[in-house]
């Protein structure tokens, strides 16, 4: 049984006559005809009796018609669902982001215009370090993720690059230095400092003692933390200063100061990270609002 005896079937009951239906179809009567043999001989029913006012259903025609129309409507609508899913316009997109990337700028403007573009794909967002979200992505947990990327991605994988931004300083409010202005990295010399662990993003770690090595400054760690907002917090309660990303402009805690370093820049690269063969059109949607970005208004 295929679904054009369905098809036939139905248009013949509804205009209970099959040279009514051969128009409406475009299809032979002699063609119709057979169909509708060949579907009672399936079922092993009699579908139709003949009446002087043309084909009229049996009580086993009447119950086959309701369950045919059903059938044929559930394949149009899964055939409507594979084609939005297909589309990218309906699905699922699983999206990692560290969080200070988020505060403002590019990265909320596209994530509010793709869910505005595509309102029916279930958008889940998940905080997480860059890391975090490479091994997410390499284990299909996550569709793809806002990440800040030091040296090669993993095999397999591409990206968008999206902007750049670098480091700050974070000092107590009642500190008085920076109060003027920039300061510079000699000045920094002898400060308390705040930092993640180095485990948490060795690359990043390393890239960024490198280039205080560089300016001749040896940050004296008192306290680590394993995220911004726990060192920040930190930094408020006085505990000692921190070398953050400058995104965190953008949302200042109380009782904290962000002060400019004049000769230290540690370039802090903002990519999305994915899969290169992925095979995922509500993903590949977002890859292609992200690559015309210029059209993203921050």
């Amino acid at each position: 049984m295929e679904l054009r005896h369905l098809r036939y079937f139905i248009a013949v009951a509804e205009l209970r006559s099959v040279r009514a239906a051969s128009e409406h179809l475009h299809v032979t009567q002699p063609a119709i005809s057979r169909q509708i043999q060949d579907l009672e001989e399936a079922i092993g029913a009699t579908l139709f009796e003949r009446t002087p006012r043309g084909l009229k259903l049996t009580p086993a025609g009447i119950a086959y018609l309701s369950e045919a129309r059903d059938i044929l409507a559930r394949v149009d609508a899964a055939n409507r669902l594979a084609h939005r899913i297909a589309s990218g316009v309906q699905g699922r997109l699983r999206v990692g982001f560290v969080e200070n990337a988020s505060w403002s700028g590019l990265v909320s403007s596209a994530l509010s215009a793709f869910q505005h573009s595509a309102s029916d794909v279930a958008l889940e967002l998940q905080p997480m370090n860059t890391p975090e979200q490479l091994d997410a992505i390499a284990a299909e947990r996550l569709d793809g993720g806002f990440c800040y990327r030091f040296g090669a991605l993993p095999d397999g994988f591409a990206s968008v690059p999206l902007l750049e931004q670098t480091v700050v300083l974070a000092v107590p409010e009642q500190c008085a230095l920076g109060k003027n202005g920039a300061v510079s990295a000699s000045e920094l010399s002898g400060l308390p400092f705040i930092a993640f662990p180095r485990h948490v993003y060795a690359a990043y770690y390393d890239r960024l003692i490198s280039a205080c090595a560089e300016r001749g400054l040896t940050l004296d760690i008192r306290q680590e933390a394993s995220t911004e907002t726990a060192i920040l917090s930190l930094v408020a309660a006085g505990v000692g200063a921190a070398l953050i990303n400058a995104a965190n402009r953008e949302r200042p805690p109380a009782r904290v100061r962000f002060v400019d370093i004049d000769d230290l820049s540690v370039r802090l690269p903002l990519e999305f990270c994915y899969l290169a063969q992925h095979g995922n059109a509500t993903l590949q949607r977002f890859i292609d609002l992200l690559t015309a970005h210029g059209n993203v208004k921050p």
